[in-house]
């Protein structure tokens, strides 16, 4: 059936690292039309694997054209949500200078000493600019590296943008910057000052950054004779936070979980101390350019590694082993909290609040089941969220947690973390594209009525809450002990 008027609609293009997304929202944020694929890398000059950022253009340019040309839909916005640590590079013609390297290239450790022989010490430099030393995906340093390792190619260059405002400058001409993209650890933005911070200046680089926008610009653009207002791009984690930040009038903490457990805090505005850094603590700019405190823990990755572990040693397949929770067992571990028995981290031991050098082997063979190791694995890990949560908190009075992502899907995560938190109330949020819907409500909030629509923003968001197991008594259970800052 032939539809009479076609639908307004907002247009998120979200690129991630593996899978590149086209979704069509229509006026109440409903998907109503979603294309994904996955783009073969290619290589940069040195054989490491890179983003096609040519195969990239041509999708997005085709994704676009096709849209424009549907009679049932009308393209009333346009944005874009990114990976981030990533820039591309323009020579005079506007042209982009590939390759788009990966950040999880390889950073020279002399070219490192060197930055920090000339622009302060790691621990003063991480401080200002809310980095921990990271190489390519402090990707500031990404600059630094072409200029004193590529000279050739850094003089070819005449403007250098984050890659969200690179795939808007394809489509509107305009080239900008904004502040998620900035403050996403990348050794740019000095916090203390608010500003760049004085070593692009030193190095005569500050000129190949434009100018900053507030991330709700848009531009005019057309594709195939149909306009349409572009915004300027936005860095996919800040992306993800603001739906929550649009939809909630009470402070908030969001878990953000999968591979990487990432708790963000957007009202902890306490400067970042090394400590901190240390134990896996940095600060990102969220849409308003205010700080967030963000904490982080390889959470997801040690917790398929250890179940695929527990999995062999007990002869089950994985993924097909459902574990209940049993109140008494894990009082019976909290309460005996044998050190020779707690999980020892084999992947996530350079990460979270309690960092350490070696991974360390866990003994599987010393629990008579898999549901008594599956319960040690979960008591410890949650236990080592709270302690992540813990910092990213400081001293700022959040009593609401929302927990994203794929263990806000594990009952027996949420449950026990709620029993570990009894004060706090746990939400789990079931969002499907979070970045993309933030993407797209960065660009049109500013068209809305404040708290007009509060309601379906909740409802938008699907909050479910969590209550403590009435039987568990988990309290004062502990992996390690401190966390203080």
């Amino acid at each position: 059936m032939k539809q009479d008027t076609p639908i307004p609609v907002t247009a998120v293009f979200d690129i991630g690292k593996t899978n590149k997304k086209f979704l069509l929202f229509d006026r109440e944020y409903t998907i109503i039309q979603k294309q994904q694929t996955t783009l073969d890398q290619v290589e940069d000059e040195d054989g490491d694997p890179c983003e096609d950022i040519r195969q990239l253009e041509y999708w997005i340019r085709q994704k676009l054209r096709n849209a424009a040309q549907n009679k049932n839909i009308e393209i009333a916005s346009l944005n874009f949500s990114t990976y981030g640590a990533s820039l591309v590079h323009l020579d005079e013609q506007g042209n982009a200078i590939p390759p788009l390297y990966n950040y999880l290239k390889s950073y020279p450790e002399d070219l490192l000493d060197e930055f920090y022989d000339s622009y302060g010490d790691r621990e003063t430099f991480a401080l200002r600019t809310a980095s921990p030393p990271m190489g390519m995906l402090n990707s500031g340093l990404q600059l630094y590296w072409l200029k004193h390792r590529r000279p050739g190619k850094f003089g070819k260059i005449e403007r250098t943008l984050h890659f969200p405002q690179y795939l808007s400058y394809l489509i509107t001409g305009e080239r900008v910057a904004e502040q998620t993209s900035i403050g996403c650890h990348t050794a740019l933005w000095d916090f203390e000052e608010g500003d760049y911070h004085p070593w692009l200046e030193q190095e005569q680089m500050r000129g190949l950054l434009p100018p900053i926008h507030p991330v709700s610009t848009t531009f005019p653009a057309d594709a195939q004779e149909a306009s349409f207002r572009t915004g300027i791009g936005i860095h996919d984690s800040s992306a993800a936070l603001a739906p929550y930040l649009f939809a909630s009038d009470n402070p908030f903490m969001l878990v953000s979980t999968g591979t990487w457990s990432i708790t963000l805090n957007p009202f902890n505005k306490e400067p970042l101390t090394y400590k901190e850094l240390q134990r896996d603590c940095l600060c990102y700019l969220d849409v308003y350019g205010n700080q967030v405190k963000a904490s982080r823990l390889f959470l997801g990755n040690e917790y398929m590694y250890q179940t695929k572990k527990l999995s062999r040693h007990f002869g089950l397949e994985h993924r097909k082993t459902a574990v209940d929770l049993d109140p008494e067992l894990l009082n019976t571990l909290s309460r005996e909290a044998d050190s020779g028995k707690k999980l020892t981290l084999e992947t996530a031991h350079e990460s979270g609040p309690f960092p350490q050098e070696k991974a360390e082997n866990w003994q599987v063979d010393q629990f008579a089941s898999y549901e008594e190791a599956y319960h040690q694995l979960m008591l410890d890990l949650v236990s080592i969220q709270v302690a992540s949560l813990t910092l990213a908190q400081g001293s700022s009075e959040v009593d609401k947690l929302i927990i994203t992502g794929g263990f806000s899907q594990n009952d027996f995560f949420v449950t026990l973390l709620a029993s570990f938190l009894p004060d706090k109330k746990v939400y789990t949020a079931s969002v499907p594209h979070a970045s993309a819907l933030g993407a797209a409500m960065v660009m049109n909030k500013a068209d809305e009525e404040p708290h007009a629509s509060r309601i379906h923003w909740e409802e938008l968001l699907g909050l479910t809450l969590h209550r403590p197991h009435e039987n568990l008594n988990v309290g004062r259970y502990a992996w390690k002990r401190s966390v203080a800052p």
